[in-house]
């Protein structure tokens, strides 16, 4: 079953001189699957996530989730953005629940859910704490147990993890993996770090320059579940030779 199917989809931002963001997109996202957006900056992946959460429309082409039409942002579709961007006065829980109180779902429909979600980011003992008295990569893990607590079928991800320091993003990334193995979440995630890509996908999408194409669509031939020990591997550094050859390209 395909959760996302793109068709022909195109995106420009009018202007004095326009600017051709996304020419021709086609691309297909299956239930449970786990897809990185990989090219280099500016060549219109996080627009083409953007149009994906609704919070653009495309200048043409299709875009339907479950076979319903993108025509705006839904509680299907979860985004995580580079910044949390959390509520500075709430603390952890309030920021993890606020989606769900806010959509007036009942209480007891979402607090199991959002406890669940703090155990696995590893959050749970610090449900009290402010955002400015957590780091940049547990404000990051707020951000993502905020979106799995309004139980997304979608998680869109727009470089989550790409304002940390070198060492909390491999851990991170990590973390993510073993989220990712237990929900089995529908994921988008753009990145243009090719270790990442590889790592964390199962497909990976590699678009051109501006105005976006997608000039390869490459499945990644690694078992599950993965571990940072595949970095060095052959297969993996092998297909990193391949991408980065595509991406000069």
């Amino acid at each position: 079953m395909t959760n996302i199917a793109v068709s022909q989809v195109s995106k420009t931002y009018p202007g004095a001189t326009p600017v051709h963001a996304l020419e021709g997109i086609d691309l297909n996202v299956h239930a449970g699957e786990f897809v990185a957006l990989l090219g280099p900056s500016g060549c219109g992946k996080s627009t083409l996530l953007n149009l994906i959460a609704g919070f653009e429309a495309p200048s043409s082409g299709r875009l339907t989730v479950n076979g319903a039409t993108v025509s705006r942002p839904g509680p299907e579709r979860g985004v995580v953005f580079q910044e949390a961007a959390l509520f500075p006065w709430l603390n952890v829980w309030e920021n993890v629940v606020f989606g769900p109180k806010v959509a007036g779902m009942p209480q007891n429909a979402y607090e199991a859910r959002a406890r669940e979600m703090l155990d696995i980011m590893g959050l749970s003992a610090f449900a009290k704490h402010l955002p400015v008295q957590l780091s940049g990569g547990m404000r990051q893990r707020v951000g993502i147990a905020r979106v799995l607590t309004m139980q997304s079928k979608v998680l869109l991800m727009d470089e989550p993890f790409g304002a940390l320091d070198a060492q909390t993003r491999l851990t991170m990334q990590e973390l993510l993996l073993s989220v990712w193995q237990n929900l089995r979440t529908t994921v988008v995630f753009v990145t243009h770090d090719i270790d990442e890509a590889i790592l964390l996908a199962d497909t990976i999408y590699v678009m051109s320059a501006r105005p976006g194409r997608i000039a390869s669509r490459m499945t990644v031939p690694l078992e599950r579940p993965r571990s940072l020990d595949l970095i060095t591997g052959e297969v993996f550094n092998g297909l990193k030779l391949d991408i980065l050859k595509q991406i000069r390209h």
